[in-house]
């Protein structure tokens, strides 16, 4: 038997008070922005993962048979392409990231992606690969046994896998060998919001002015904040005044804002959303099939055979409405009342739309 069920839902909402219900919560500046004079460079390379147990590229992957035999020619080796077999080795490309921080000599994370037909890259070993910027400078170097965290298993026709076996990662498997220019200036620093927003860069600034008791910060436009760095924190003491400046908490600003992934029915409401006076009725219908089994015997003696048919009952009916009484202007409130209905996400997530194509969600409505 399979059924389709939905839910046949009439509600009535009656507004009856602006209720405050979000606990402010203070954040640090160093959570809310990032300094602007700080580089950050994205790095790649191509690579070879040799060590895989024949789920490598394949002879379509030419590059790779290529490269193996280049690097066997550089060694001394001469060998005819021809004649390399690749199945144990995958060309790849590396990527990672490095900033004015990451000094000559630390290490960093790097990814690792199969470039060809390569099944899986469980077991690999990065060969050393230099990885450079779009200025062609080489920026740091990269090798070390590949950890895809998953894993592909094929037999008989059939396979099971777990996370994307054809990407992986070598935690601190880079070493840098050269760091992007610094360029801190010496009597102002600027910070740059992750979320660009007037109200939270205004009290970004009072927050500044009023620890320091002068007016050292101030707010360019929505996105970016300019502090005087004062005369007796310039130079050694630099450090100091720009963790003292991260350190300080504010409470910022949020966008009344919904976001709703249908794929996996997941709802984010956010704590500013408001909802206008309005009537919804959502409506459902319930569709039962049954499958009866009809067995037909032939007659005695006869050369027929027994026979199992099936016959299907289809039965469609719709369920009651029921009407509930909810009070309040804010999202949380909507939601705890149709949950306590028992209304399914997916079912809050139509809900949601036509309040919005009414006009009655004051937010903005994201769907990803």
């Amino acid at each position: 038997m399979k059924k389709f069920t939905g839910i046949f839902l009439c509600i009535v909402l009656f507004i009856v008070s602006s209720v405050s219900f979000a606990t402010e919560i203070e954040v640090r500046i160093k959570d809310l922005t990032r300094l602007q004079d700080v580089k950050e460079i994205q790095l790649f390379g191509y690579g070879l993962v040799v060590g895989l147990n024949g789920t490598g590229d394949k002879r379509g992957a030419v590059f790779t048979v290529q490269s193996i035999s280049n690097m066997l020619q550089n060694m001394g080796i001469a060998v005819d392409p021809e004649k390399l077999s690749v199945k144990n080795c995958a060309a790849v490309i590396v990527t990672s990231k490095v900033s004015v921080f990451n000094r000559p000599g630390s290490r960093i994370d790097v990814m690792v992606s199969s470039l060809g037909n390569a099944t899986s890259l469980e077991g690999g070993t990065l060969l050393l690969t230099p990885l450079q910027s779009m200025d062609g400078k080489v920026y740091a170097v990269a090798q070390g046994p590949v950890s895809i965290g998953g894993f592909n298993v094929e037999a008989g026709g059939t396979s099971s896998r777990k996370n994307h076996p054809t990407v992986g990662r070598i935690p601190a498997g880079g070493i840098v060998q050269r760091s992007p220019v610094a360029d801190i200036p010496e009597e102002e620093i600027n910070f740059v919001l992750s979320h660009p927003d007037f109200t939270t860069a205004t009290r970004i600034c009072e927050a500044i002015n009023k620890n320091f008791s002068k007016k050292l910060a101030t707010a360019v436009d929505a996105s970016l904040v300019k502090v005087k760095i004062p005369e007796d924190s310039q130079g050694e003491k630099l450090a100091g005044f720009i963790s003292t400046v991260q350190d300080l908490t504010i409470i910022p600003e949020s966008v009344a804002r919904v976001v709703i992934n249908e794929r996996t029915g997941t709802i984010v409401v956010g704590s500013d959303v408001r909802i206008s006076p309005v009537a919804v009725a959502h409506g459902g219908l319930l569709v039962t099939i049954e499958t009866t089994p009809i067995i037909s015997q032939p007659p005695p003696f006869s050369q027929g055979e027994t026979k199992v048919e099936e016959q299907k009952k289809v039965k469609a009916e719709e369920q009651k409405g029921r009407i509930a009484v909810l009070e309040g202007t804010t999202v949380e409130e909507l939601v705890k009342s149709l949950n306590a209905l028992g209304v399914t996400p997916r079912d809050m997530i139509a809900i949601f739309q036509a309040l919005k194509e009414a006009g009655a969600l004051q937010a903005e409505l994201v769907i990803m």
